[in-house]
């Protein structure tokens, strides 16, 4: 079963069937995916919900369906999960998003990803959460900022998923500690 959490505005949910079309749609919106090497095939689609499927069963929590309550929609996918590649950091927690367009500039990420930081040091007893993304994602980096992460700026690295030379491989790291953890940086 998939970690269930609700905001005012938004329901985090196991995946539905009915969450592949739009799911798919925003994974092939090129403004969307500005900072992501590829757009995906059908199948790639439906293999990337399947590996969040096994990681909730794996680790209690995966990448999830983020849907508005008020209307039932899907805004787009949000999550904790640990990370898979080889990087100095293999199998911390990373928090990630991707919203579709028509959602951008209400907050959703912000609020919803609180939640997440907020159920994960709290219920799920982390002690860190990492993030990350290109350089040049400033839309990004501004929600973790305003998540009170901080960059970790001797921590950034090259992508092992994408291809060496790529403009998208080198990424920034940031971290968010438990506020209990000595360290910890006040929310912004």
């Amino acid at each position: 079963m998939a970690l269930i959490l609700e905001t005012d505005r938004l329901l985090l949910r196991n995946w539905e069937e009915q969450d592949f079309a739009p799911y798919h749609a925003m994974n092939n919106d090129p403004v969307v995916c500005e900072y992501f090497p590829d757009l995906q095939t059908e199948g790639q689609s439906r293999n990337v919900i399947a590996r969040y499927r096994e990681q909730e069963q794996r680790e209690g929590y995966s990448f999830q369906p983020l849907i508005e309550r008020a209307t039932g929609a899907f805004v787009g996918d949000i999550g904790l999960a640990k990370v898979q590649f080889d990087a100095g950091f293999k199998c911390a927690t990373e928090i990630g998003w991707m919203m579709q367009r028509q959602f951008w500039g209400r907050g959703y990420a912000t609020e919803m990803a609180r939640a997440l930081l907020d159920h994960g040091f709290a219920v799920l007893g982390l002690a860190e959460v990492i993030a990350f993304t290109v350089p040049a994602n400033a839309r990004s980096r501004r929600v973790m900022e305003r998540l009170g992460m901080v960059q970790d700026e001797a921590a950034g690295f090259d992508h092992p998923n994408i291809a060496e030379g790529h403009p998208l491989r080198p990424h920034v790291l940031y971290r968010a500690t438990a506020p209990s953890a000595p360290g910890t940086a006040e929310p912004a």
